[in-house]
């Protein structure tokens, strides 16, 4: 293995503004080869990145938090693929929305847009999420449930309210007790807007900043960058999870063992399987994503059964069971600011890079 070109590969890229920083964290058969930090955690205060800093994980919550308490509630008997949002939330009771499924909501057909920017209309409210519950209620559908595919932020909100409606307690907390607290991950986690102080006063220094903020003035760094998550109060299904790469391999560990009906904790096989398993050719499935035809941010060689996601910040995790193969890149892209796209072209050419010298 060349590790070497890896590295340069990545720093080049940082030499070239891709990104300020990095971490990267490769694993085969369950041993880590590779798991190191590049550049900058924020490129004011010139801090250096470490291997074990904080990560804003952007859209690495949908699988990581939400689909994962879902699969938990299936596993319990507490919620079904099948039952609608209609019977379990009033507000949708006589709606055009009440025939959508909870597996619409994961696989993103529900009908939903793909964005609304909520924020603006709840930033002021007095109870902001609950004002956001009520925009949700009343948003227009795009398209007919299950008709086609769109990729939702506001369909993992709802995802996060059905879940709520049904434990009695904040999504964070439930994540917190019942999947990541049974696998000892110590630093994955939630920031809620009341504390954000306490959390970065205990990881001193190691939570990687995002963006300078142009409506809130300032460079985010423990604060959720996604504008709707942070006026609803930091914590939401679509957006809001923090941590570092070592937490999330212990958490793509235990999928990777329930895809290969192995020993797990917290996940069943049947469950997993129900999840990630392909439905009319989408390349989205329940709260994952696929490698794409062409094009796929994971590169040229992940096979088809493989699932991952992306962040919008610049994170992402790929996991392919047929050779127990796990590559987590976490990196603070959208620092200082957000219409810093490159990284999209950068991804599969570094995953094919690793796939190539670590195979």
């Amino acid at each position: 293995m060349n590790k070497n070109k890896i590295y340069h590969k990545i720093e080049h890229a940082i030499s070239e503004g891709i990104f300020p920083g990095a971490v990267l964290l490769c694993a085969v058969d369950r041993e880590v080869m590779i798991h190191d930090a590049f550049g900058m955690a924020d490129i004011f205060e010139k801090r250096k990145m470490g291997k074990d800093y904080i990560f804003d994980l952007a859209s690495l919550t949908k699988p990581l938090a939400t689909a994962l308490a879902v699969s938990a509630l299936l596993d319990r008997g507490k919620i079904a693929l099948e039952q609608t949002i209609g019977s379990l939330l009033e507000a949708f009771n006589n709606s055009d929305k009440a025939g959508i499924t909870i597996e619409m909501l994961l696989r993103h057909t529900s009908g939903y847009p793909a964005y609304r920017e909520y924020y603006k209309q709840i930033i002021k409210k007095e109870n902001p999420r609950q004002h956001l519950r009520h925009l949700l209620a009343d948003e227009s559908l795009e398209n007919r449930p299950g008709e086609i595919q769109v990729y939702s932020d506001p369909g993992f909100m709802i995802l996060s309210w059905i879940i709520e409606k049904i434990i009695c307690q904040r999504i964070d907390t439930f994540v917190s007790q019942n999947i990541y607290s049974p696998l000892e991950i110590d630093d994955l986690f939630f920031i809620n807007l009341n504390s954000k102080n306490a959390i970065l006063q205990s990881y001193q220094g190691k939570v990687v900043a995002t963006q300078q903020c142009p409506w809130r003035e300032k460079i985010l760094v423990g604060e959720v960058d996604d504008d709707n998550a942070w006026a609803a109060g930091g914590v939401e299904g679509h957006a809001g999870l923090f941590g570092n790469a070592g937490s999330i391999y212990i958490l793509c560990n235990e999928i990777l063992n329930a895809l290969q009906d192995k020993p797990t904790k917290i996940l069943s096989h049947e469950t997993i399987m129900k999840l990630v398993r392909k439905k009319n050719n989408y390349e989205m499935v329940a709260g994952f994503d696929t490698p794409s035809k062409e094009n796929s941010s994971s590169g040229s060689y992940f096979s088809g059964s493989s699932i991952g996601h992306l962040g919008f910040t610049g994170t992402s995790f790929w996991i392919d069971p047929e050779i127990s193969l796990i590559i987590i890149f976490l990196t603070n892209s959208v620092h200082p600011f957000r219409f810093n796209r490159s990284i999209k072209n950068f991804r599969g050419k570094i995953h094919d890079l690793i796939y190539r010298e670590i195979l």
